[in-house]
């Protein structure tokens, strides 16, 4: 290999260099002194005689410029700093299952960025790590000289709005830059106005990128359900596209201040567990009343063992029933994503504080995230003021959990004439409803005489 000096064979000198080759290289480099391009010392006639390539110095200048501009196109500007060496694949005190779901994401991610074959769902809550996932994605194929558009779903149809009116690129230039990126990653897919213009094109996008088999990310984190429905079908397509979806909170907010973690009974339970449950064996109850707890909390430990049905856990006031649904909840959580346990009282007010002039979310949304948790834990149903509007919110609840099977753990005092009827049918129904009644007094109640029950005191608890 020869430098890009002049050269003394007449017939080799005569040879012209491509133009795009014509640039200066590095001017202290030894192997083509400045000229940026080698030519093959190869005889007239070969099919490479004459023909530059750039010398080394040159290709990293290249490169180097290549990847600016990739990145520059790619809108990866702010999230520079987002790759999979500074994401944490199991977070920071997770549930095991969270942690998991979390590892998850992040192995499918890392290797579809190195393969970019098929397409990449990723669901979640906000600030779970999606965002931080699909930019590491693309981060990692600009460095590989992949085009990519990283783009948010609002801002890619303000994008397209925009072109309608502007100087410097057209409508159709916009539509088809997105639509045919390389590799497109859009971001908060589901937040965008959903107006009949916006849904027909992203259809159109999806539609276009599915039927030509296109590298595409897309993360959300609102139910599949609420998504058109001919984008839907294609973003589920399983001979297509990978789905993972990620169940650990907003790691800017562990704790769970937002939404309705801030209710759930979890977040102050880990004494609330099987081994901590008190037989209260020297406290002179009858048989009859320790034989109730043991049953209750057998009971539990069958239901938590396997997550099938319902289970009715009736009692009077501070006879231990919260304790054995949390426990249940806990003994959960070791091996699966923690199911939702909340209070019937502060569930409807939750409910309802989506009729504040100030609420960002709907009444139906809400209302179906909690009837759609996996496993849900309902502690202390008979105790809301009933209205209307609350009878029909938990029959709703009650009929969509009893039709769909979802297994559910129901707290409640002995008394239920005030429920609905409908309700109470549904808890009566022995193929799919197990009772434990504890028949304990309170604990905050002491017999009169050993072996048996004075007049207990009534007092709100759990």
């Amino acid at each position: 290999m020869q430098t890009g000096k002049t050269d003394k064979d007449p017939h080799r000198a005569s040879q012209s260099v491509d133009n795009s080759y014509d640039y200066p290289g590095d001017p202290d480099c030894p192997v083509c002194g400045g000229l940026g391009f080698l030519r093959a010392d190869l005889p007239v006639g070969h099919p490479e005689f004459g023909k530059a390539q750039l010398c080394t110095c040159r290709k990293n200048e290249i490169n180097q410029q290549v990847h600016e501009r990739l990145f520059e196109l790619s809108n990866l500007d702010a999230l520079q700093h987002l790759n999979f060496e500074n994401f944490e694949p199991r977070g920071f005190g997770l549930w095991p299952a969270q942690a998991d779901s979390l590892e998850q994401a992040f192995n499918h991610a890392q290797q579809f960025s190195t393969t970019l074959d098929g397409w990449l769902l990723i669901q979640g809550e906000y600030g779970c790590g999606k965002t931080h996932l699909a930019a590491a994605i693309a981060n990692f194929a600009v460095s590989m000289g992949v085009p990519t558009l990283f783009i948010t779903v609002p801002d890619l149809l303000d994008s397209l709005r925009m072109a309608y009116g502007s100087q410097e690129t057209t409508y159709e230039d916009r539509f088809e830059q997105i639509r045919n990126a390389k590799l497109l990653i859009m971001d908060d897919f589901g937040t965008q106005n959903a107006t009949q213009w916006a849904q027909e094109k992203l259809f159109q996008i999806i539609n276009y990128r599915y039927t030509n088999r296109m590298a595409t990310v897309t993360t959300t984190n609102i139910p599949l359900q609420e998504i058109d429905p001919r984008i839907r079908s294609r973003l589920i397509d399983p001979e297509l596209v990978t789905r993972v979806k990620i169940t650990a909170p907003d790691y800017r907010n562990p704790a769970g201040d937002i939404g309705y973690q801030k209710i759930s009974l979890l977040q102050e339970s880990a004494e609330m567990r099987f081994d901590t449950f008190d037989l209260r064996e020297n406290e002179g109850l009858t048989v009859k009343e320790k034989k109730s707890l043991v049953n209750a909390r057998n009971r539990a430990q069958k239901f938590a063992d396997n997550p099938t049905g319902w289970l009715i856990i009736s009692g009077p006031r501070n006879s231990g029933k919260t304790h054995l649904a949390l426990a249940i909840a806990n003994k959960i959580s070791q091996t699966s994503s923690p199911p939702q346990a909340i209070s019937v009282p502060e569930m409807l007010n939750y409910l309802r504080a989506t009729f504040s002039p100030n609420s960002t979310t709907s009444l139906d949304r809400r209302f179906d995230e909690i009837r759609s948790e996996r496993i849900l834990i309902l502690d202390n149903l008979g105790t809301q003021y009933m209205t209307p509007w609350v009878n029909e919110q938990l029959f709703l609840l009650f009929d969509y959990r009893y039709r769909k099977k979802l297994p559910t753990v129901i707290t409640t005092s002995e008394y239920i004439d005030e429920m609905d009827i409908r309700i109470v049918s549904k808890m009566e129904d022995k193929r799919l409803c197990t009772k434990a009644a504890i028949t304990a007094p309170s604990y905050f109640d002491k017999p009169s005489e050993p072996g048996k029950s004075s007049t207990r005191r009534k007092r709100s608890s759990r």
